[in-house]
């Protein structure tokens, strides 16, 4: 049973960074393709980006292109996001996922993933 824990939230100002971190326990994640997607109040969850299980394939949603990466350290059976530039409209509870194959296609639905986390909350103030 793969076991997802998120790390790493808080409440900072924008334009400042925040990594998250997403630990597996209970089995090894390092052969999962993995993501993190992200649930505004009121909102649907939705994706925010995913990676491959060897970290050699990414992808972002368009709204976090270029401020966030993905990343992986199978080493620490961990998946990371850092996130720069903060933005108001990046606060959000932010979910981690796995899945076994990373496929382009259906990474940025909910509906790929049967492992997820319980959610660490970002807030980033204006």
């Amino acid at each position: 049973q793969v076991q997802l824990v998120e790390s790493g939230g808080g409440l900072v100002q924008a334009g400042a960074s925040l990594r998250l971190s997403c630990a597996g326990s209970g089995r090894t994640i390092s052969s999962y393709a993995a993501g993190w997607f992200r649930q505004a109040p009121g909102k649907e969850r939705e994706f925010v980006a995913a990676i491959n299980w060897s970290g050699g394939n990414t992808y972002y949603a368009d709204s976090v292109k270029g401020r966030f990466t993905i990343s992986r350290d199978n080493a620490k059976n961990t998946v990371y996001l850092q996130m720069n530039s903060l933005k108001p409209e990046d606060t959000a509870v932010y979910y981690c996922a796995a899945r076994t194959q990373f496929t382009i296609g259906v990474m940025p639905s909910t509906y790929a993933y049967p492992y997820w986390g319980q959610g660490t909350q970002v807030t980033v103030s204006s």
